[in-house]
C-alpha cells in the first residue's frame, strides 16, 4: 500500500482526536455567512465577546483576515469597528484559535494571514507578536513570514518597535487615507497624535532595510479624497518610500455619510499614481454583501447593553 495514501487519512483521523480532546477549549462558531468564495465567520469566547474573521479566495492562495481586538479605539471616520469602541484586546491564544477554526473546523486551506479584522494590531503589539512567532515557528504552524501582514492605522511608536522586533520578511501594511493632515485629522484622529510628518519619518527608518516595503491603503470616498490633486498629494508624500499602493473603493456601512467614488473617478486616481511610478493596484469587492470587506466588520453581539446582559445572567 502507498504510505503517503495510508498517512493521509491516519493524520486526518489525529486531527479529529485533537479537536475532540480540546473541542470544550475552542470558541463557539456562532454563524458563517457566505459570498461567492468568501466567508465571514463569527467566534465568540467564553466571556460572551464575538469577532470577526474572513476567509477569502484570492489567485495566491485562501487569504485569512484576523482580528486582534473586540472592536477599536481609533475611531476612523469609515470604519464600522470604530463605532464600536474598544471594548477588550484578545489574548494570543484567542488570536492563534482564528487560524486553527479556519483550517480544521471550517477546513480551509489557508496560505497568507492579515491583521487587517477587528482593531489596531499595535494596539495589542505584544499578543499580536507572540501570535506571529506561534504561527511562523517552524515547531508550530509554520507559516514563512512572507506570509504574514501586519496593517496599522499608523501608530508611530509601534512601527518603530516593529522595524527593530520583526523579521524583514514580514509585511506591513499603513493605512493612509488622505494626503493632507487637514484632512487626515477628519478621517483618522490618530492623525492628531502622530502626523504625517511623523508618520514618514518611522516609514523611512523602517524602508532602511533593502528587504522592506510597505503597503500602503487607501480607502477611495466620493468627493473627499479621490481626485487627482489627492493622487498627486499621495504620490509627492510617498516619494522616498518602496511602496505598493493598494486602492480600496468605499464598501457601504450602516450609518454612514460617505460614498464610494464611481468607477472612472477610481481608474483616473490609480492611472495618475502609475503615471507617478507607482505600482498601484484597485482592490475589488469581496464580501461586500456580507459586510464582510474592508470597514464593514462591527458584531451586534457586543453592543454593551448585551454584554451586561449576559454578565448579569452569569452572576444571578
Amino acid at each position: 500500500m502507498d504510505p503517503q495514501a495510508w498517512a493521509e487519512p491516519q493524520a486526518e483521523a489525529l486531527v479529529q482526536e485533537m479537536i475532540g480532546l480540546i473541542d470544550a477549549r475552542l470558541p463557539e462558531v456562532v454563524s458563517e455567512h457566505h459570498e461567492g468564495e468568501t466567508v465571514k465567520f463569527l467566534l465568540k469566547f467564553p466571556d460572551g465577546m464575538v469577532v470577526e474573521a474572513v476567509l477569502i479566495s484570492m489567485q495566491a492562495g485562501t487569504t485569512l483576515c484576523l482580528s486582534s481586538q473586540v472592536g477599536c479605539k481609533r475611531g476612523c471616520a469609515f470604519c464600522e469597528t470604530g463605532r464600536m469602541g474598544l471594548l477588550r484586546s484578545l489574548s494570543v491564544e484567542e488570536i492563534v484559535v482564528q487560524v486553527f477554526v479556519a483550517r480544521f473546523v471550517l477546513k480551509a486551506p489557508v496560505r497568507n494571514i492579515v491583521f487587517m479584522g477587528m482593531g489596531e494590531p499595535f494596539d495589542n503589539y505584544d499578543n499580536v507578536m507572540e501570535a506571529i512567532a506561534i504561527l511562523t515557528d517552524p515547531g508550530g504552524w509554520g507559516f514563512g513570514p512572507s506570509r504574514l501582514t501586519v496593517s496599522t492605522s499608523g501608530c508611530v511608536d509601534e512601527i518603530y518597535r516593529f522595524t527593530k522586533d520583526a523579521d524583514p520578511a514580514l509585511n506591513l501594511a499603513v493605512s493612509i487615507h488622505a494626503p493632507t493632515n487637514e484632512l487626515r485629522n477628519r478621517l483618522m484622529p490618530v492623525n492628531r497624535k502622530w502626523d504625517l510628518t511623523e508618520l514618514k519619518k518611522s516609514l523611512l527608518e523602517y524602508c532602511q532595510h533593502p528587504r522592506r516595503e510597505i503597503l500602503i491603503e487607501y480607502v477611495l470616498l466620493k468627493g473627499v479624497n479621490d481626485g487627482l490633486e489627492q493622487a498627486d498629494g499621495l504620490a509627492e508624500y510617498l516619494e522616498g518610500l518602496r511602496v505598493k499602493i493598494n486602492l480600496i473603493p468605499y464598501n457601504s456601512q450602516r450609518r454612514s455619510r460617505f460614498e464610494s467614488s464611481d468607477e472612472g473617478t477610481q481608474e483616473a486616481f490609480l492611472q495618475r499614481l502609475r503615471e507617478r511610478g507607482y505600482q498601484a493596484l484597485l482592490r475589488r469587492h469581496k464580501g461586500r454583501g456580507i459586510m464582510a470587506a474592508c470597514g464593514q466588520l462591527n458584531t451586534r453581539e457586543n453592543s454593551r447593553s448585551s454584554i451586561m446582559r449576559q454578565t448579569e445572567c452569569t452572576q444571578g
